[in-house]
């Protein structure tokens, strides 16, 4: 794989700092933590999106096979990265942590990672298709 995959997860923290900056100053008071971290998931979300798409208009992908992969990793180092700043850095309880997991109780975290994960093979095959009908 190549090392710019690995680079071009960076900004997904960037993305991730100022779309979680913006809940907590512009809406967290106002809605509470709940929907504050549903409105974020779904911004978070829509900011990503336009990233992949902006990347994947810049970086053409070689096969859907290497999609996939760079997905994975994306998604493997979001969680790692999530658990280490909260865990290490801030040092958060596994409990507290976990909780953004819980769809049960109306977190819709794991979204973010799913997107992250497929996002990648979905913009793959909007740029191959896009690339065929020119």
């Amino acid at each position: 794989m190549k090392w710019k995959y690995v680079t071009g997860w960076l900004p997904l923290v960037v993305i991730a700092f100022v779309n979680g900056t913006i809940r907590q100053i512009g809406f967290q008071k106002a809605l509470g933590d709940l929907h504050a971290h549903q409105l974020s998931t779904a911004m978070g979300i829509t900011l990503f999106g336009i990233y992949f798409y902006w990347l994947s208009r810049r970086w053409k992908l070689e096969s859907q096979s290497e999609a996939i992969k760079i997905g994975l990793l994306w998604m493997v180092m979001t969680i790692a990265f999530e658990f280490a700043l909260g865990r290490l850095i801030l040092g958060r309880e596994w409990a507290l942590l976990l909780n953004d997991y819980n769809l049960f109780e109306g977190r819709v975290w794991v979204l973010v990672l799913l997107w992250v994960a497929i996002a990648p093979v979905l913009f793959y095959r909007i740029t191959k298709k896009s690339a065929n009908v020119i």
